[in-house]
C-alpha cells in the first residue's frame, strides 16, 4: 500500500539473482505509476520507463529535450508502487561525464534498478530512426566509466546502448559494445537490430547479458518470448506499447463522444470503477484507514 514493502536494495539484488537464472525477463514499458501496479499483478518480471514515453507525456519529441529532474521524478513514481525492478532510459545521460555520474546516483538513491545510457550525440532522436549520429567510442567510453564509478549498489545495473549498427555497421557496433564493457557496462543493448542474423551476432560476440527491443513500427522484426530465449537474450523491453495502446483508445473514445454526443457505446472499452479499485487496492486503504480512526473521543 502507498508504496511497496520492498526495499530498492533488495529489488535490485532480486533482478540480478534474476538475470542469472538464464530465462528470458520480459520488462514492458509504464508511462505512470497505476500501469506499473498492472505490469506487477499480470505477473511480469519488471518495469521499463522508456524515454521516449516520458517525453511524448509531456507533449515533446524524443530528441532528448527532457531533464533529469522531468525524468527521474517520473521514473521513481513508477518504480516505488511496485516490487518489481524498474530499469529506465537516460538518453545521453544529460550532460557530460560528471552529469552522467550524478544521474546514475540519483536514480539508485530514487530506488530505480538500472537504467541504459546511448551512444548518440545530443539532441538524440528515436533509435529506429535514419541518420542517427554517434558519438566517438572514447567519448562514450568515458561517461560509461563515469558511471560505473559512480554506483552506490554494485546490484544496480548499468547498460551502455549503441545505436551504430545503423550507423556504421554491424561489425563496429559490436566493436563499440566491447569498448563499452570494457568501461564497466553490465549489459548491452544493441539498437535497431535488422534481423534475426543480427541478434545472433551480438550474442556470439558479447560475454555480459543482453537487451532486446520490440518496439512497435520500428527496424526490428517483432520477435516472440521464445524466439529471444532461443537467441540468447535476457531481457526484452516493450517500451512505448502501452502508451500506444491507451492513445489508441483515447483517441478512439474522443472521436465517438465528439461525433455521438455521449459515451455510452464505447463503456465496454472502458476499465471499470471497481476493476480500478482492484488495481488499486482501494480496500486495504478503506481497511487500513478504519483500523487507525476505531476509537471514541
Amino acid at each position: 500500500m502507498i508504496i511497496s514493502d520492498k526495499s530498492p536494495e533488495k529489488k535490485r539484488a532480486d533482478f540480478r539473482k534474476a538475470l542469472n537464472s538464464g530465462k528470458l525477463l520480459q520488462f514492458p514499458g509504464a508511462y505512470n505509476p497505476m500501469v506499473a501496479m498492472l505490469i506487477q499483478q499480470t505477473g511480469f518480471d519488471g518495469v521499463y520507463v522508456s524515454g521516449a514515453v516520458m517525453a511524448n507525456s509531456l507533449g515533446l519529441p524524443d530528441i532528448g529535450m527532457t531533464t533529469l529532474t522531468e525524468v527521474s521524478q517520473t521514473a521513481s513514481g513508477i518504480a516505488r508502487v511496485t516490487d518489481l525492478p524498474t530499469i529506465m532510459d537516460i538518453d545521453t545521460g544529460f550532460g557530460e561525464t560528471m552529469s552522467v555520474a550524478r544521474t546514475v546516483k540519483e536514480l539508485t538513491y530514487l530506488g530505480l534498478s538500472g537504467c541504459h545510457i546511448e551512444d548518440q550525440v545530443n539532441p538524440k532522436r528515436c533509435g529506429h530512426l535514419d541518420n542517427k549520429e554517434l558519438v566517438s567510442i572514447s567519448a562514450m567510453v568515458q561517461k560509461v566509466k563515469a558511471a560505473a564509478d559512480a554506483k552506490t549498489d554494485p546490484n544496480f545495473l548499468l547498460i551502455a546502448r549503441t545505436d551504430a549498427r545503423a550507423a556504421e555497421g554491424l561489425d563496429a557496433a559490436i566493436n563499440r559494445a566491447k569498448a563499452y564493457v570494457d568501461a564497466g557496462a553490465d549489459m548491452i543493448f544493441p539498437e535497431a537490430m535488422k534481423d534475426e542474423s543480427d541478434f545472433e551476432a551480438f550474442r556470439k560476440a558479447i560475454d555480459v547479458p543482453l537487451l532486446a527491443n520490440m518496439t512497435e513500427f520500428g527496424k526490428s522484426r517483432l520477435l516472440s518470448k521464445s524466439e529471444l530465449e532461443n537467441l540468447g537474450y535476457n531481457l526484452v523491453i516493450y517500451p512505448v506499447t502501452t502508451q500506444r495502446l491507451a492513445m489508441k483508445a483515447v483517441e478512439d473514445g474522443l472521436n465517438t463522444i465528439k461525433k455521438v454526443g455521449t459515451q455510452e457505446s464505447i463503456l465496454d472499452n472502458m476499465q471499470t470503477r471497481k476493476r480500478l479499485y482492484e488495481v488499486l487496492h482501494y480496500e486495504d486503504y478503506n481497511a487500513y484507514d478504519s483500523s487507525l480512526y476505531n476509537f471514541n473521543l
